[in-house]
C-alpha cells in the first residue's frame, strides 16, 4: 500500500530528486543532488563523480523514456539516510520497482545505492 506525503527534510529531497526524473534534467539533477566524489552502486555497476552519474542518469532515461511515479511503498529517513521503495511507470521499460538508499553528506548525496525490478 503506498504511503502518504510527508512534511519532513528527506521527503522533500525525495520529491525533489524524483521531480528532476520526470524534467529529465540530469545536469540540475546531480548539480543538486550529488556531491561532487558521490558514489552510484548497483549490482551491475558502480560510477563515482558528477560526469559519470550524468552519463549512467542520461543512458537510463534514454532507455526507459517517461517516467510517471505511481507510487512510494516504502520510506524512512534519518538525519543522514534516505530508504525507500516505489512504483514508475515508463514509456519504453513498462513498470520499474526501484529501491534506493541515499547516504547525504552535507545534505546531499555521498553513496546512492540502486536496485530496480
Amino acid at each position: 500500500m503506498p504511503i502518504e506525503a510527508r512534511d519532513t527534510p528527506g521527503w522533500k529531497f525525495y520529491q525533489r530528486h524524483v521531480n528532476y526524473f520526470v524534467a529529465k534534467d540530469v545536469d540540475g539533477l546531480v548539480a543538486n543532488d550529488y556531491n561532487d566524489d558521490a558514489k552510484l552502486i548497483a549490482f551491475p555497476f558502480t560510477v563515482q563523480g558528477r560526469e559519470a552519474l550524468r552519463k549512467v542518469f542520461t543512458d537510463y532515461l534514454t532507455m526507459i523514456g517517461d517516467i510517471t511515479l505511481r507510487s512510494t511503498e516504502n520510506f524512512t529517513e534519518s538525519d543522514d539516510t534516505i530508504f525507500l521503495e516505489a512504483t514508475m511507470d515508463t514509456s519504453k521499460a513498462g513498470e520499474r520497482r526501484v529501491y534506493d538508499v541515499f547516504v547525504l553528506r552535507n545534505g546531499k548525496i555521498q553513496y546512492h545505492f540502486t536496485g530496480l525490478k
